[in-house]
């Protein structure tokens, strides 16, 4: 018996998006009547999103090689380079791009990527965020496969100010995804992996508890108390993006996971004194983690 299933192509929840003549990306350099996006991006089943630039473009080098793709990966090009607020690049059915940090930085890439994803006609994308982040009670070099985004509050929600009003949504991630990722761990010589909460904070010294900012108006002991409750709630990573990245897929119901190595352990400090090779070497393992599951 042949069994079939149902592609599920990519929604906007934006009823405006009809009546627009032509959909602008601005910070994209894109636009619907400037290029041909189902056919630049029609293929795409993979998007793979990290803050630097430099970090997403190697990712795409990586996997040109991984796929076995042909052509120099070197001569990869940059889809967003008329523009220098975002990187974007295409490897067969995989799209890399950077976000940028922070939570209004992701944001803004995440509405045009979205509407790209629509406008090509994309069916049945997974979205993947893949980044660093400080570890709570968890050695330097983990990689955290992300359970619930929960905010600085250590609740599974993000907040948006609309027209003077807060919009709260739901930062659900599909669990069927992270527990595929965490088998995929698996095969992976010397790849520390944890499914736990990751907190998303709109700031990288005060809103995380760091001692070490240009401003600090709490003492160490409030520090550690603060990563004690943070831990006993279930968190095990501190970053800028996990929370806007889950609400926003979630609302138009796109399978996404949030994947970000642990640089230091925040019980321990504050910076981050690791060498440089080792921090690049464990920046490659949320790729090492995404590529198996893209290959399988």
């Amino acid at each position: 018996m042949l069994l079939f299933f149902r592609q599920q192509e990519v929604h906007v929840k934006n009823p405006h998006l009809d009546s627009l003549e032509e959909d602008i990306l601005y910070h994209f350099d894109l636009g619907t009547k400037t290029h041909n996006l189902p056919e630049m991006f029609g293929d795409i089943k993979f998007v793979c999103v990290g803050g630097s630039a430099n970090r997403m473009r190697s990712f795409a080098q990586f996997m040109h090689q991984e796929l076995g793709m042909p052509g120099d990966r070197d001569d990869i090009r940059d889809i967003c380079a008329g523009t220098d607020r975002y990187s974007m690049y295409k490897v067969g059915p995989v799209l890399s791009i950077s976000h940028g940090m922070g939570v209004p930085s992701i944001s803004i890439m995440l509405h045009e990527l979205i509407k790209l994803l629509h406008h090509a006609h994309c069916r049945d994308v997974v979205l993947f965020r893949i980044g660093t982040s400080g570890g709570v009670g968890l050695a330097p070099g983990t990689v955290v496969i992300t359970d619930k985004a929960v905010d600085s509050f250590f609740q599974p929600q993000f907040e948006q100010v609309v027209l003077g009003k807060v919009i709260v949504r739901s930062t659900e991630l599909n669990k069927g995804l992270a527990e595929e990722l965490l088998s995929c761990s698996t095969e992976i010589p010397d790849l520390p992996t944890a499914i736990g909460n990751t907190m998303c904070t709109h700031d990288f010294y005060e809103g995380q508890g760091r001692l070490d900012g240009a401003l600090c108006s709490f003492s160490t002991e409030e520090k550690l108390e603060y990563l004690r409750k943070a831990y006993e709630a279930g968190v095990r990573n501190i970053e800028m993006e996990s929370t806007v990245f889950a609400a926003m897929c979630h609302v138009c119901g796109l399978k996404a996971a949030v994947i970000c190595v642990t640089l230091l352990n925040r019980f321990e400090g504050d910076q981050i004194t690791t060498p440089h090779e080792v921090l690049v070497e464990y920046q490659q393992r949320p790729q090492l983690l995404v590529s198996r599951y893209i290959k399988k």
